[in-house]
């Protein structure tokens, strides 16, 4: 029997991945497809997302959620019972996507499709890194290098690792396709450069296609037969490295900390996107998402927030078992999500939730 090909996608937090692989399932061309999708917090965004997208070929059975931490750390106790029971049904795949979180090193993942249990039966068709290109082009995922000169010399016992930069090394370095996704939110030279910095943070030439709203062919996608499980070894993630080498290291997921926030009724639909902007900057959330009910709507609202970025649509029909309810996930650094830095967040988002002045939430 022939292996069934699975493909993983991966990218930092808001870079596109859920967008791309609903676009793929539109676009399937007759492939019975199933999906893993991980999520950092215990709010399940992307699988609901896609779930409730009216797809005919991405129904509730062929979507499984996994919403305990980063894929990546847990494999044997997560992963590898997930694609043994998918394995299991009568009506197996033809191919299998799995969409790791944002924050997930791709490098163990894909190594574990050499355990026993799923090496006879699976193939990596290939991994596909899915980039903000504007996100890059704006410096995220870079230090200013004066800065931190600087710093170093003042205090030489400072720790400058940057934690966004190492992860989206990481992401690169597992790559067989990168993705620049958002090309269409900067200019033709702008996008070049990204290209160029991009070609700069990894050791192979790796083939880069460049997407507006996450729209490629199905076919760029999938079909590569790389058969990653048997790279991978020669794509080491900055951790691995530092392991081997027997330097101190810390997992990067530490570096990150997430919690959800429940309200009830946006009171001003507009009000609260013209200042959730400004919220997300002073307390530097790196990804905010989730959903909001909006009084007179029968539909949820999706929301959706990177950086200074924020996009929001109706997605569906509120289930009739369903408590209607915003519920957004927060995603951050950890030293930037202590206990009071919650509290003041969900304060102040409480107050733009029910329309009250930015005075009163203060």
């Amino acid at each position: 029997m022939s292996k069934i090909p699975a493909t993983v996608i991966t990218g930092f937090l808001g870079a596109g991945k859920t967008t791309i692989i609903r676009n793929m399932l539109q676009n399937a061309g007759g492939r019975k497809i199933a999906l893993i999708i991980n999520e950092f917090g215990d709010l399940g965004v992307d699988g609901d997302i896609l779930t409730g997208c009216g797809i005919e070929t991405c129904t509730e059975e062929d979507v499984v959620e996994l919403t305990n931490g980063c894929i990546c750390c847990t494999v044997a106790d997560d992963f590898i019972p997930t694609m043994t029971k998918l394995l299991e049904r009568k009506d197996a795949p033809d191919h299998i996507v799995i969409e790791t979180s944002g924050l997930a090193l791709p490098q163990p993942l894909v190594a574990a499709f050499n355990w026993p249990e799923v090496k006879t039966r699976v193939t990596v068709d290939g991994v596909v890194t899915v980039v903000d290109a504007a996100a890059v082009a704006e410096g995220r995922f870079a230090d200013d290098e004066a800065k931190v000169a600087a710093q170093r010399a003042a205090d030489e016992s400072l720790d400058h690792d940057n934690p966004l930069e190492e992860l989206f090394e990481d992401q690169l370095r597992a790559a067989d396709l990168v993705v620049l996704n958002k090309a269409d939110l900067i200019d033709r030279d702008t996008l070049e450069k990204v290209r160029a910095e991009i070609a700069a943070k990894t050791s192979r030439s790796v083939r880069t296609v460049a997407s507006e709203n996450g729209r490629l062919p199905t076919d760029v996608l999938l079909g590569m037969k790389a058969g990653t499980e048997e790279l991978i070894g020669e794509r080491k993630s900055h951790h691995e490295m530092e392991h081997a080498s027997g330097e101190p290291h810390d997992h990067d997921h530490d570096e990150f900390e997430s919690f959800v926030a429940s309200f009830g009724a946006l009171a001003d639909r507009e009000a609260f996107e013209r200042r959730l902007p400004e919220l997300l900057a002073r307390y530097d959330i790196l990804r905010m998402k989730g959903f909001a009910d909006v009084p007179g709507k029968k539909m949820r609202l999706v929301v959706q927030a990177v950086g200074k970025r924020v996009e929001t649509y109706f997605d569906r029909p509120w289930k009739a078992d369903e408590t209607r309810a915003t519920r957004l996930v927060v995603i951050g650094l950890h030293d930037g999500l202590k206990r009071e830095t919650r509290e003041a967040i969900e304060r102040e988002l409480g107050a733009m939730v029910a329309g009250e002045a930015r005075q009163a939430a203060e």
